[in-house]
């Protein structure tokens, strides 16, 4: 099947030739001919699979026809990160079009953005604090919307956004067509999905499944070890593009300048930063100034950079879905790649997790002078009381081997070391 299928308008099939689309992705070629149908649409597919284009192209269809300089489409994203990747895209889908984009977010000044939207633009991706921050301006208006798209729904829940997307839906046309467009679903979402959609068209493509292009590794190790591992494993590996994932802003920030000084290649990309500053940082991953990103999961979502060779997870993440989310900046497009993790004796239930999403358990890495010393004390007490709460089960033999199974998932690998790197 190609894009010829559709019967796209020449200005739109121009926009595909310039992104370089040949064939369409499955979320492309499921959701497409609904959206043109003017159906409203459930997207679930996981990251990286084309979600963008597959809303996009059909918008660019449906606004040829029509008045220009107004407002006729809304697209509600969680972070200014993907506001302005969406907005890319969209301007090169556009190019042949006339239509015209604009993103909006904080962090930057509200007066160039005001003026060019009335200027007129007919596309908006925005993100839900600054877009209330407008409309309560009353710089302009939902009331021509045709077309509502909320993008990682399930990321704007995460983030708290859930109150501010109510109060967006408040404002818009009740005659409009909605999609809700993510990569994982939570109850809450559907819910919300079930509210503001009529009779929708539901795509769901593998969406709870990591991309299976990725092979991932795990790599066992005390925190206080966590960055030596780092620096030992980008020396040894070969390393093209990596994202380093981090739990907090402030560890970003450090960890980053920790690498700048060994002598890496590195920057940060975190909440703190001006947006003047975290464009700055990802524009030079892109163009491979920056060899090394450290982020939070602010990058976790629509950050879409090619040829990211590695992604670590420095930090164990919170769920298995934002590790699907983070691992998900590699392997795209049909390409390959490596999802590292460090984790410690306590990140046994997560990992668990983790690993029965993937379907399989991840590769042990043995990494000597790195491993974690099993605290031999804690271990026994901890199956004792398991043994008096539950029924009798055949036990492994007394063992260092043996031991390191009662988590089920600190499965010991030949090689490791078993006395802590000083």
């Amino acid at each position: 099947m190609s894009f010829n299928n559709f019967k796209f308008d020449p200005k739109v099939n121009a926009g595909i030739a310039a992104c370089g689309y040949t064939i369409p992705t499955p979320i492309q070629k499921q959701a497409i001919p609904p959206i043109l149908e003017g159906r409203d649409i459930l997207g679930l597919a996981q990251t990286g699979t084309g979600k963008t284009a597959a809303f996009v192209l059909p918008l660019l269809q449906r606004l040829l026809d029509g008045p220009r300089k107004r407002v006729r489409a809304l697209i509600v994203a969680p972070t200014r990160e993907l506001a302005e990747q969406i907005h890319a895209d969209i301007s090169k889908m556009a190019k042949e079009t006339g239509l015209r984009s604009l993103s909006i977010y904080g962090g930057v000044g509200k007066h160039p953005q005001v003026k060019a939207i009335r200027n007129g633009v007919e596309i908006i991706v925005a993100c839900p604090g600054r877009l209330l921050d407008l409309l309560n301006d009353k710089a302009f208006s939902l009331s021509a919307v045709e077309v509502l798209v909320l993008d990682e729904a399930d990321h704007m829940f995460d983030k708290g956004f859930l109150p501010d997307i109510r109060r967006i839906i408040k404002l818009l046309p009740t005659n409009r067509q909605s999609m809700v467009f993510s990569a994982t679903m939570p109850t809450e979402i559907r819910h919300l999905a079930e509210n503001i959609l009529k009779n929708p068209a539901t795509i769901q493509i593998n969406h709870t499944q990591p991309i299976l292009a990725i092979s991932h590794v795990l790599f066992q190790v005390v925190k206080e070890q966590k960055t030596s591992l780092l620096k030992s494993i980008i020396q040894e590996e070969k390393m093209t593009s990596t994202l380093v994932f981090t739990r907090t802003k402030h560890k970003a920030k450090s960890l980053a300048l920790v690498l700048q000084k060994a002598g890496f290649s590195a920057a940060s990309i975190q909440g703190n930063l001006s947006q003047v500053k975290r464009q700055q940082a990802l524009d030079g991953f892109k163009d491979g100034t920056f060899k090394i990103l450290v982020a939070t999961d602010i990058a976790a979502r629509g950050i879409d950079v090619k040829g990211i060779s590695h992604v670590i997870n420095y930090d164990v993440p919170d769920t298995a879905e934002t590790y699907t989310h983070r691992t998900g900046r590699t392997g795209r497009a049909e390409r390959s790649g490596q999802a590292f993790i460090f984790a410690g004796q306590e990140d046994s239930k997560i990992i668990s997790l983790i690993e029965r999403n993937l379907g399989k358990k991840m590769r042990r890495q043995a990494t000597p002078g790195f491993a974690w010393e099993p605290k031999e004390i804690v271990v026994e007490e901890k199956r004792d009381r398991f043994s008096r709460q539950m029924p009798r089960r055949k036990q492994p033999a007394a063992t260092g081997r043996g031991r390191n199974q009662h988590s089920g998932f600190f499965a010991s690998v030949s090689g490791i070391s078993r006395t802590a790197h000083p």
